[in-house]
């Protein structure tokens, strides 16, 4: 399953992309698929055709996992 993150990189905009699982405390680097900004434009540093970046860990400030289509169909806003 693919998690939709956001990088907040150290001196840069934040980066939305997609990854296979999410890093674990060892890992050093993280690969990110359709690297993008949040407004899906491209990365202006990045060539218009990459399609994964790899970014090692100490250049990240903070991740933010996005939820997917699917658990926002099962958690959702209750009215009484």
């Amino acid at each position: 399953m693919a998690y939709t993150v956001i990088l907040h990189l150290s001196g840069d905009v934040p980066v939305v992309g997609e990854v296979e699982e999410l890093p674990k405390p060892s890992d050093t680097i993280i690969t990110l698929s359709n690297p993008r900004q949040r407004d899906g434009k491209d990365l202006h540093y990045l060539e218009h055709n990459v399609v994964k970046v790899i970014w090692p860990i100490e250049k990240l400030t903070l991740i933010e996992v996005l939820a997917s289509e699917e658990e926002e169909k099962i958690i959702g806003f209750v009215r009484e």
